[in-house]
C-alpha cells in the first residue's frame, strides 16, 4: 500500500528537477530565454483606428508591436498616457482585462487597444489630446505618437479621461 504514496513523491521530484534552469542561475530573463520587450528591439504602429465620430461615440486605436531583435518579453499591461500640453492623463487598464505573459521571438507580434470616448471640443470635461505616450512592462523608456483622433472625454474633468488600455494579444499565425 505504500507504493502509490512513494511513486507520487518520486514522480514529483523528478518533474521539479526537469523545472530546474540548465545552469543559467535559475534566472528566466537571461538574453538566451528573452527579456522585457524595449522600443529599441521592436517596431510599432499606432493604428489604423476605428475613431469616434462625435462626441459621446466610442473609437478604438490598436497598437501594434513586431519584435525585430532577440527574443522578448511583454510580461503585464502596457502603459499609456495622453499629453495635451502641460496636461498628462494616466490611461487606467479596461475592467476585467487581465494580463498574460507573452514571449516574442524575432518577427513575432502582440498588439493592445486604446478604447477611449471622443468628447466635445473645447469643453472643461473633455482632453483636447495631442500626443500619446506609451510604455511597455518592465521597461521605463517611452515612445510618443500624434493623438489625431479628437478630444477625449472626462468622467469628472479632463484630468480623468474615459479612455482605457487592454491587455497584450497575440497577433499573426
Amino acid at each position: 500500500m505504500r507504493t502509490i504514496p512513494l511513486a507520487v513523491a518520486a514522480l514529483a521530484s523528478a518533474l521539479l528537477l526537469t523545472a530546474c534552469d540548465s545552469g543559467s542561475g535559475g534566472g528566466s530573463s537571461d538574453s538566451k530565454n528573452g527579456s522585457a520587450c524595449s522600443f529599441d528591439g521592436v517596431a510599432v504602429q499606432v493604428g489604423p483606428a476605428s475613431t469616434a465620430p462625435a462626441a459621446g461615440d466610442t473609437g478604438e486605436v490598436p497598437v501594434s508591436l513586431t519584435n525585430q531583435s532577440k527574443p522578448c518579453d511583454l510580461n503585464g499591461f502596457p502603459g499609456a498616457t495622453l499629453e495635451s500640453g502641460g496636461t498628462k492623463v494616466v490611461l487606467s487598464t479596461q475592467k476585467g482585462a487581465k494580463a498574460q505573459k507573452l514571449k516574442l521571438a524575432k518577427g513575432d507580434a502582440a498588439s493592445f487597444t486604446v478604447t477611449y470616448v471622443r468628447g466635445k471640443a473645447g469643453d472643461k470635461l473633455s482632453l483636447a489630446a495631442t500626443k500619446l505616450v506609451i510604455t511597455l512592462p518592465g521597461r521605463s523608456d517611452s515612445a510618443s505618437y500624434k493623438w489625431s483622433y479628437g478630444p477625449v472625454q472626462g468622467k469628472s474633468d479632463a484630468s480623468d479621461s474615459d479612455a482605457s488600455v487592454s491587455a497584450f494579444t497575440q497577433a499573426g499565425d
